[in-house]
């Protein structure tokens, strides 16, 4: 099916912007004979592709959301020829193995197709901007988590963004920043003041010098006696300004390093005017559904060691004498089961059918699984 463009989730329309845009620069860049860039380009793309779209829509695909498997069917077949001209036979392979078989007019070879041509009207910079802010934020979340110490599998409540454009976000787009850090709710830090960080602010003495010369001390000066907190909110909008002398100076994310401490039950990361704070209570729900999610990664690892194929369907019977994780997998069940392709999730014995049982001590969990 070809859902139409207008038609498909955010992450498709982000994705075919992207890709026009490639098109566009690749083109460019042959024409040029800069084989160096195109292989840039197309490295950077490749990356995106796999390591944010494939990664973030692979539910859809397992359950055959056609708008999705549409798009990554046209993004790879549009960057097989785009590789054709540097990697002539994998590219070829590609081709006879994935778009021959189900393009009945397609071109006997990827070398006697023609080269893609951008679709400008596909191309969307203020979303490209916008996915750009909400995988830096994610950047920044999963980097306080990690000096939390607290795992990603474990829910959080909430999580509190400060950063230029975060107001201007779709609830499609945060929905992508939530689902990432694995947090129940997604809020401006604006809403809540400076009461979760302490914050300073001093000169970034090289970015400053290349304006200021010798008259960098009195920026710097002027920077250490300003408020650090209205600071750090006037930045985060673009600039700042600050008195030097009787005069109004403007400055930018760059020019200044905010450094903000978190206070006690967060965790807080900053860079560049950007901030993302996550709220480190673990209510008694939150643990159970962190133990559910525990549960959803040593099932997929069974599924992996089994031989199963990732779409593969299967019925599970699972035990455990820890009464928290038996809460845990029953209060979560829909939701371990939808993970894990589970169309069978019970807790009663298992018959002859289903394979040798999986024991992890920790969860004290054991279960058996068998293809459905």
């Amino acid at each position: 099916a070809d859902p139409a463009p207008a038609d498909r989730t955010v992450l498709d329309r982000w994705l075919l912007s992207e890709l026009n845009t490639l098109v566009s620069e690749i083109t460019g860049a042959m024409e040029s004979y800069d084989t160096q860039r195109a292989g840039k380009l197309l490295s950077s793309f490749v990356d995106d592709l796999s390591n944010w779209y494939v990664r973030r829509s692979r539910r859809r695909f397992w359950q055959g959301d056609k708008a999705a498997l549409r798009t990554l069917h046209e993004v790879v077949e549009t960057v097989t020829r785009l590789l054709a001209p540097l990697t002539p036979f994998i590219t070829e392979r590609v081709w006879q193995d994935m778009v021959v078989p189900v393009t009945p007019d397609a071109p006997e070879s990827v070398h006697l197709s023609s080269w893609p041509e951008a679709d400008t009207a596909a191309i969307d910079p203020v979303l490209s901007q916008q996915m750009l802010l909400v995988r830096r934020l994610v950047e920044l979340g999963r980097a306080t988590r990690a000096e939390s110490g607290v795992k990603t599998r474990q829910p959080l409540s909430r999580a509190l963004v400060g950063a230029a454009g975060f107001d201007a976000l779709s609830p499609d787009l945060r929905a992508q920043i939530t689902e990432e850090l694995n947090v129940s709710s997604l809020a401006s830090l604006s809403e809540v003041g400076g009461s979760l960080v302490d914050t300073t602010a001093k000169a970034n003495f090289r970015a400053l010098g290349k304006r200021f010369g010798k008259g960098v001390q009195d920026v710097a000066k002027a920077v250490a006696a300003a408020d650090a907190a209205a600071l750090s909110l006037a930045l985060r909008a673009g600039s700042a300004e600050v008195e030097v002398n009787g005069e109004s100076v403007s400055l930018t994310p760059e020019e200044v390093i905010i450094t903000e401490t978190p206070r006690e039950g967060w965790s807080v990361a900053s860079d560049s005017g950007a901030t993302v704070a996550l709220d480190l209570e673990i209510t008694p729900e939150l643990r159970l559904a962190g133990l559910a999610r525990d549960a959803i990664r040593l099932i997929q690892e069974a599924r992996k060691n089994s031989g199963l194929d990732v779409a593969d369907r299967i019925a599970l019977r699972w035990s455990s004498t820890d009464p928290e994780v038996v809460t845990a997998l029953t209060d979560h069940a829909a939701l371990i089961a939808d993970e894990v392709l589970a169309t069978d999730f019970a807790s009663t014995e298992p018959d002859a059918a289903y394979g040798s049982p999986f024991t992890d001590e920790p969860l004290s969990l054991t279960f058996r699984l068998r293809k459905a």
